[in-house]
């Protein structure tokens, strides 16, 4: 599956990459046309009978549609196709947390040594979904490979894509903008409305910012690594990084601190709440706030329940 609109592979490009994996196996290239088209084609993939590998094309938000589409009747690692990433977006946390290189011509390369070894691992997701008993119950349940956010990055992730929208691109500059326009704007940063409730633990309250995360780096900038959860791993449940203050001085110390953040140790401090291997737990609050998944912000929510699924899904590596 292609995304034609991937923000860093051309045309020119895309059939080179088409060609290469077309010269090791029976292949069909199919575009996707509109919002949504790799989650359908996912879906139908993991409902053929012949299918075997289904290779996506594209930034966080197509592998995020595939992944969907191929776990729309739940998970089943040895019965559904395996998923290999070819990075094409801005960001391809996804694909650069499994190993692969950034750019698309050596990470089809890495697949290609990696169908030849017969390399593969089977890797856990999220998956979110409205809480029951509450306004949010309707909402459909979706998986996410890397990241989900309620509160302020969410609000982030949002502004950036009103400017997508716009026909900006995508770029670090975009997003550093954007996250002192939320801090500015954001009437709950002294005092945050989220509680996450999971079984057997005391309520954590007062959240003004939680970043769900399923590996780590959470995210880049550019080359740098961000690590807001470092223990965070495709082979455990969800691990998560809650903030009570977004106060001046603390955005400062945990800006910073997610800037020099290391496989070894990630934001910390008093306001700040780490969570590690948690397959069960919900984000409540007390107003609607942004909500996003893999950088796709997904609207207002009040109530969120999230599942940490081990060994959902093999790809390729």
């Amino acid at each position: 599956m292609v995304n034609p609109a991937a923000t860093t592979t051309s045309a020119r490009t895309r059939d080179v990459l088409i060609h290469a994996l077309a010269s090791e196996m029976k292949l069909e290239a199919v575009s996707t046309e509109y919002r949504g088209h790799a989650r359908d084609l996912g879906r139908r993939a993991a409902e053929a009978d012949d299918i075997d590998l289904v290779v996506a094309l594209g930034g966080d938000g197509t592998v995020n549609e595939v992944v969907n589409g191929l776990l729309h009747n739940g998970p089943d690692p040895e019965g559904l196709p395996r998923l290999a990433v070819v990075p094409g977006g801005s960001t391809n946390v996804f694909a650069r947390a499994l190993g692969l290189p950034n750019d698309a011509v050596e990470a089809t390369g890495a697949i290609l040594d990696a169908l030849r070894e017969r390399t593969e691992r089977t890797v856990g997701l999220g998956l979110a979904a409205g809480t029951p008993g509450t306004d949010d119950e309707g909402v459909p349940q979706r998986w996410f490979t890397f990241c989900a956010g309620l509160g302020f990055d969410a609000g982030v992730v949002g502004r950036v894509e009103q400017h997508r929208e716009r026909g900006r691109r995508s770029t670090h500059a975009l997003y550093v903008r954007q996250v002192m326009r939320q801090f500015l704007d954001d009437p709950h940063r002294r005092r945050g409305t989220i509680t996450l409730e999971r079984p057997g633990a005391d309520p954590v309250q007062d959240l003004v910012l939680s970043i769900v995360c399923n590996t780590s780096p959470w995210t880049y900038l550019g080359n740098r690594p961000v690590y807001a959860s470092p223990k965070a791993s495709f082979d455990t449940a969800l691990d998560v990084l809650g903030l009570k203050k977004l106060s001046t001085p603390a955005v400062a110390r945990y800006g910073t601190q997610l800037l020099t953040s290391s496989p070894e140790r990630g934001p910390h401090g008093k306001h700040a709440v780490t969570l590690h291997d948690e397959t069960d737990f919900t984000l409540h609050s007390k107003v609607p706030l942004p909500f996003q998944m893999d950088g796709d912000h997904l609207g207002l929510r009040t109530s969120v329940t999230f599942t940490g699924v081990r060994r959902a899904l093999r790809v390729i590596v």
